[in-house]
């Protein structure tokens, strides 16, 4: 009878351990749960620097969006500082960050800071610069950024006649004179752009009817370390003074971003000779308030669009689903590669800006107002 009751006690308490256990374990789960309670669950956004309009807008847009769905926010500026940046980061898992949304700098700097991140549960999403050689990134949402490149490549042949409005070739026009500029050689993103540009561009620097007068055709001559506009404005006017002294004319130039394009245009009229009418074609890139207007005023031809309140919404979508234990969308899990792994990504469009759809497309938009760019 006393045995009876001594293994009725044993089972009875390891019912209850069994019951602790599976308690435990649910525990886990509602606590995962509970960190996703946007009142509970802090984000750190981490952006490059405020020179550019783009990385502000882009930070404010991003922490209202999270601060809409109730989330709190920590939202930094690293100005163009890699130490600087990593510190941010580590403050922001001090305060206990719940995931953490990322424009890197130099995409090859963050590796021991994102190891703690995963130390602490902490989930990463890369924000429109992959961060390489890191296993702990876990997604990444950009633009198609090969697809950028040949658009800038593109409408710089349209710009010069060697494309009609249609995307067809034109025949019998040129040669014609160009320049390239290519984007921060730590920034993954410049690559794609040039490869995108270059794969365009190839054929009709192959056949003679684009020249290079610089002879300048590889990355690393052409790359502006941090996309400093200055930077870009000194090669420049290098370039027009050892390439151009003679009279030579230049037709266009390829410039991967806005505020590279004001750099090279200030250039152009400095120390080129050139104005207003009868400028070179320069591309950009991000639609940036002072290109556009550069657009609208007959200097700089063209620019990239590329809406980042899509991308700021879709970075927002991916922080609250891993937050709550689902899986984000992505649409492409073979492109990014960050020599580590392959990052899933979700790539967005992206738009040819021109004089002739700016407004359909920027200020019918909402992007911009009429007061914004005139």
């Amino acid at each position: 009878m006393r045995l009876k009751k001594l293994l009725g006690a044993v089972a009875v308490v390891l019912t209850l351990t069994v019951g602790a256990t599976g308690c435990g374990s649910r525990g886990g789960t509602a606590e995962s749960s509970s960190s996703a309670n946007p009142s509970d669950s802090l984000v750190g956004i981490s952006m490059p620097t405020q020179t550019s309009e783009r990385w502000i807008a882009d930070g404010a847009n991003v922490e209202k969006s999270l601060k809409d769905l109730g989330y709190k926010t920590d939202l930094q500026f690293a100005n163009d500082d890699i130490p600087t940046q990593v510190s941010q980061i580590e403050n922001m898992l001090t305060k206990g960050a719940k995931a953490l949304i990322i424009a890197a700098i130099d995409g090859t700097t963050l590796t021991d800071v994102l190891a703690k991140a995963k130390e602490q549960n902490v989930k990463v999403i890369a924000y429109d610069r992959l961060i390489n050689g890191t296993p702990n990134v876990d997604y990444y949402t950009t633009f198609d950024n090969y697809t950028v490149g040949v658009q800038q490549a593109t409408s710089l042949l349209t710009g010069l006649g060697l494309l009609d409005a249609s995307g067809n070739k034109v025949e019998g026009k040129g040669p014609f004179n160009v320049e390239l500029f290519a984007g921060s050689p730590d920034d993954n993103n410049a690559n794609f752009f040039w490869t995108g540009a270059m794969d365009t561009l190839k054929p009709y620097m192959d056949a003679g009817t684009l020249k290079v007068p610089s002879g300048q055709t590889k990355f690393e001559q052409a790359a502006i370390l941090r996309w400093q506009a200055p930077v870009a404005q000194k090669r420049m006017e290098d370039i027009l003074t050892s390439a151009y002294s003679s009279g030579t004319k230049l037709d266009g130039v390829l410039s991967p971003y806005d505020g590279l394009s004001i750099g090279i245009i200030s250039a152009l009229t400095s120390t080129g000779g050139y104005s207003t009418g009868n400028l070179p074609v320069v591309t950009g890139q991000d639609a940036e308030k002072g290109s556009v207007k550069s657009i609208i005023a007959g200097e700089q031809y063209s620019t990239i669009f590329k809406d980042t309140r899509q991308l700021g919404a879709q970075a927002v979508k991916m922080v609250d689903a891993v937050l709550k234990g689902t899986e984000p969308e992505t649409n492409d899990t073979k492109t990014y590669n960050n020599k580590v792994k392959v990052v899933p990504a979700f790539l967005l469009k992206s738009v040819i800006i021109t004089k002739d759809n700016f407004q359909k497309e920027l200020i019918d938009s909402g992007y911009y107002t009429e007061a914004d760019v005139k």
